[in-house]
C-alpha cells in the first residue's frame, strides 16, 4: 500500500485530504473475494484498486462492469480472461502486470544451472489461486525443457507448507521453484526456513524471498507494480478512463542471488550465473 500511496501522489492524490480508502482483506481466504467487491459496489466507490493478484482481479471484474478497476497481477491478463487486448483493454478496467508466468522456462532453467545433476524438482503452487492450473501448466513445460521431472505439490494453508516440504523429503526432491502467489509471498519467512531446514535448492518469483533469506529468484518487482497501479487510479479520479489507459508491463527483470545461502546448502554458484545476476547478497 506504501507503493500505491505513492503512485497516487505523482498524481497529485493523498489519502486523508483528496481522496479516502475503503480497505477490504480476505486474509487469504479468496471465497471471500466476491462478496468483499460486492460491498464495495454497493457503496458506490470511485476506483477498485485490485493489488491481490489475478484471483482478487477477477472477484472485481465479476462484481460490476461500470465502476473503474485498477489491477496488479503477476499473470497475463489476456490469457486469463481480465483484458482482451493490453493496448487497447476496452470496458472498465485495466492495471499493470508483471508477467512471473513467461518467465517459468527462466526460473527452472537458472535451477538447472545451479544444480544440474537435479532430476526431480519440486513445484510449490496454491490451487485457491484463479491461475494455478495455468502455472502448473507452464511449469511441466519448463521442466521438460530442461530434462527435468516435476513433483506438483499444492499448499493453501501453513499447515499444507509443512506437509509440502514433507513430501519434498519423501519423493527425494533435488530442487524446489515456488509459484507466484499473494499467499506465497506473505509465507516467505516460513518458506526460505523451511528449505533451509530441509536443506533444499530453492528459486523464488521475487526479490522479497532472498532479502529473508532464500537462495535466489527471478522477476519483477511488485513495488514499481503498485507504484503504477496508484498513478493509474489518479489518472481515472481526475477524468481519464480506464479503456483508454493500456495494461502496463513491468519490463524490469532482475536476477538476485544470495551467496550465504549457497554457502550453507554447500553449492557454489557458477560464475556465468553470477556474472549475470543484478545482486548477489555477501
Amino acid at each position: 500500500m506504501a507503493a500505491v500511496r505513492q503512485g497516487l501522489i505523482k498524481a497529485g492524490y493523498v489519502e486523508g485530504r483528496n481522496v479516502a480508502f475503503e480497505y477490504r482483506w480476505a486474509e487469504h481466504h479468496n471465497e471471500r473475494l466476491p462478496a468483499l467487491a460486492a460491498d464495495l459496489v454497493h457503496r458506490e466507490v470511485r476506483v477498485i484498486a485490485s493489488i491481490g493478484g489475478i484471483t482478487a482481479a477477477l472477484a472485481a471484474k465479476s462484481s460490476t462492469t461500470t465502476i473503474p478497476i485498477v489491477f496488479e497481477i503477476g499473470g497475463d491478463p489476456i490469457r486469463t480472461g481480465l483484458v482482451s487486448s493490453l493496448n487497447r483493454p476496452g470496458g472498465n478496467i485495466t492495471g499493470v502486470t508483471i508477467l512471473i508466468g513467461t518467465l517459468m522456462a527462466k526460473l527452472f532453467q537458472i535451477m538447472h544451472e545451479t544444480v544440474p545433476k537435479a532430476t526431480l524438482i519440486g513445484f510449490i503452487v496454491n490451487p485457491a489461486n484463479a491461475d494455478a492450473q495455468i502455472q502448473t501448466k507452464d511449469a511441466l513445460t519448463a521442466a521438460q525443457s530442461v530434462g527435468q521431472n516435476l513433483a506438483v505439490i499444492q499448499a493453501r494453508t501453513d499447515r499444507e507448507l509443512d506437509a509440502a516440504f514433507a513430501t519434498l523429503a519423501e519423493t527425494r526432491a533435488d530442487a524446489l521453484v515456488v509459484a507466484a502467489d499473494p499467499f506465497l509471498l506473505t509465507r516467505r519467512d516460513k518458506l526460505v526456513e523451511l528449505a533451509a531446514r530441509h536443506k533444499m535448492p530453492t528459486i523464488y518469483p521475487l526479490s522479497e524471498f532472498v532479502a529473508a533469506g532464500g537462495l535466489m529468484s527471478y522477476g519483477a518487482g511488485i513495488a514499481d507494480a503498485h507504484r503504477i497501479v496508484g498513478m493509474y487510479v489518479g489518472r481515472i479520479l481526475s477524468g481519464e478512463k480506464p479503456a483508454d489507459l493500456p495494461v502496463q508491463q513491468a519490463t524490469k527483470v532482475e536476477l538476485v542471488i544470495n551467496l550465504k545461502t549457497a554457502k550453507v546448502l554447500g553449492l557454489e554458484i557458477p560464475l556465468s550465473l553470477l556474472g549475470r545476476a543484478d545482486e548477489v547478497i555477501e
